[in-house]
């Protein structure tokens, strides 16, 4: 059988997984009747909640006569990871483009990837049925694009396809009439080539990612990339850094992709990507080949983390009464087991024997995984993100930069320029469009973005967007402040009274229902001034037995406002943490006791 390989890489939101969705249905994968989701490749709880890629999964289908391995490739930044080692994987990539926005910062990182690994890249114009689409204008910028990352005269040479995902139809050319996905079949089965991997040379087989079954336990999933594989086969696991072998195995079961589903087959040949089964200690990276021919691949190379936080256990007075993991063995243990897929995180020893110092790409790419362990029952506190910075060789201490991509009416441009100038951003590019809206291109030191995406959210009262990539390294600026106001902080154990929060919202914005239990040192507000404020909202009103007019009026409280994970993360300041449980989300200061906390603070630690 022919076969293909290709990834599918966009900037988030421009519709990939839906077009894979109408890839796997019209090629006949699924059954007349069968009920299938929306998104069926956001199989992970977290997608579907958030409507974004977060793993990068692989499918398979069978048109005319040729198997095409498709990969499905997250789509934010923050997942970069996961795109670097499943490009090597491919021969080709289909790069999605939105017809309204153009090329994005993700569009330049994925590209910028696939060239630099010499993979054909094919562009499809997706969602050209926008009011507000302009396929021609986005095709030129997407020249342009290529231009600007070093493409080669073939990789320039790229061809073009027009498509509308969600509608399950794809076009040659601008003004022809649509049917199906015809086009997009022929047009893959055309420009991306056939594998070319020696079938007849020493079996290596890279893992690119790992997945778990119950009944089988981690599995393997990898590209051929040399020789044959069988099941029953002997093979050991060479380490993806020093080429020692790790572990002998016997291949118990072996897998190719067809739909949704994976298949067991007897043998596989270099070229195709498969599944295995009791593949030892196998990791991201690492090269399986055959016992006695050893000739392990050279490893994945992911790009460092840009940001940290510190993973503790929760140490507030609510400590253990939601969660079932609580100790820090526990923690440790689940940080351990996240580092075998996830490749682009980073854990270390913290200050103390409890702390743990947990880096990745971004506050989403750590929120992910905080959110994943709350719902498996732990219980922790984190802290404020930070920025990861280094020293060059001149000995200049220097900081992240990442490019911002802005799309806002043009009403509220100037409160956006004026925010981002105060964080210590530059402007590189302001562009007025037809529609009333300002496109915009900064470049942003990454420590003066966080906390500021809920800010944006509000100055654009929800009708903007903002997209942020890592760029470059640059001297340091110094610090930014992000937060300019201070904190309203629960002053006794308790629970909240009417009474009190309805005298406290008049100082701020409340964070806390009424009747609600809280503890000294929680942060229960957002004070108007720069100062923290120590208050008590469990005072409860002083009951007499005299009636006054006017005196047991209704009250009315402004609903709290509530927080979700990363608003939490981003919000908290450096002396701050975020308590993290399966039932509550709350913020605290880090030391509790109000006479620790002035301590510290004359201390400056």
């Amino acid at each position: 059988m022919n076969l293909r390989n290709i990834a599918i890489i966009a900037h988030v939101d421009h519709g990939k997984t839906t077009l894979v969705d109408g890839l796997l249905r019209q090629s006949g994968t699924f059954r007349d009747n069968q009920e299938v989701a929306e998104r069926v490749m956001d199989s992970n709880d977290q997608e579907r909640e958030r409507g974004i890629t977060i793993v990068a999964k692989n499918t398979a289908v069978v048109w005319r006569g040729t198997r095409i391995n498709i990969v499905d490739t997250p789509g934010h930044s923050d997942f970069g990871s996961e795109v670097e080692r499943v490009l090597r994987m491919v021969d080709g990539v289909l790069l999605l483009v939105d017809a309204a926005e153009g090329p994005m910062p993700q569009t330049r990182f994925v590209l910028r990837k696939s060239l630099e690994l010499g993979l054909r890249a094919l562009v499809c114009i997706n969602k050209i049925d926008r009011k507000d689409a302009r396929p021609k204008e986005v095709l030129d910028e997407v020249f342009d694009l290529f231009v600007s990352l070093g493409a080669n005269d073939q990789q320039l040479d790229f061809p073009v396809i027009y498509a509308v995902g969600r509608e399950g139809w794809a076009i040659n050319e601008l003004g022809q009439t649509p049917t199906d996905l015809t086009p997009l079949f022929q047009f893959i089965v055309e420009h991306v080539p056939a594998p070319t991997d020696d079938e007849t040379a020493p079996l290596q087989l890279q893992v690119a990612t790992l997945a778990h079954s119950p009944f089988l336990g981690r599995i393997a999933i990898g590209r051929i990339y040399g020789g044959k594989i069988k099941r029953g086969m002997q093979a050991v696991v060479c380490s993806n850094t020093d080429s020692s072998l790790k572990d002998t195995f016997r291949v118990a079961q072996l897998m190719t992709f067809k739909g949704l589903d994976r298949v067991e087959c007897e043998e596989a040949s270099a070229g195709d990507i498969v599944a295995l089964a009791g593949a030892g200690a196998a990791t991201v990276g690492d090269t399986i080949c055959q016992a006695g021919n050893a000739v392990p691949r050279a490893g994945i190379p992911i790009d460092p983390p840009t940001m940290s936080m510190t993973f503790m256990p929760n140490t507030s007075p609510f400590a253990g009464k939601e969660g079932k993991f609580v100790t820090t063995r526990q923690i440790k243990d689940r940080l351990e087991r996240e580092l075998l897929a996830n490749v682009g995180l980073k854990v270390e020893g913290g200050a103390t024997i409890e702390q743990y110092i947990v880096s990745g790409r971004g506050t989403l790419h750590l929120s992910v995984l905080i959110e994943s362990m709350r719902r498996e029952g732990f219980e922790l506190s984190v802290s404020q993100p930070q920025v990861i910075m280094r020293t060059n060789e001149a000995g200049e201490l220097e900081e992240p930069i990442e490019e911002v991509a802005i799309d806002c009416a043009e009403a509220y441009s100037g409160t956006v320029i004026d925010k981002l100038n105060q964080r210590g951003a530059e402007l590189n590019e302001l562009a007025a469009g037809n529609d009333g809206h300002v496109r915009m291109r900064w470049f942003a030191p990454s420590q003066g973005l966080i906390g500021y995406r809920s800010e944006f959210l509000t100055d654009t009262r929800g009708t903007g967007t903002i997209m942020h990539l890592f760029s470059h390294y640059a001297k340091s600026k110094g610090k930014v402040r992000q937060r300019k106001n201070g904190v309203m902080i629960v002053q006794d154990d308790g629970e909240t009274v009417t009474y009190s929060l309805n005298t406290l919202q008049e100082r701020g914005q409340l964070y806390v229902p009424p009747g609600e239990k809280v503890y000294h040192g929680q942060i229960m507000g957002l004070h108007s001034r720069e100062n923290d404020l120590v208050v008590n909202p469990t005072k409860a009103k002083q009951l007499t037995n005299f009636r006054t007019s006017g005196h047991d009026e209704n009250v009315f409280l402004t609903p709290p406002r509530v927080f979700s994970l990363e608003e939490a993360l981003e919000f908290i300041g450096p002396d701050e943490l975020v308590e993290v449980t399966p039932k509550n989300i709350r913020l605290r200061k880090r030391h509790l006791d109000h006479n620790d906390r002035k301590r510290f603070d004359k201390s400056g630690k």
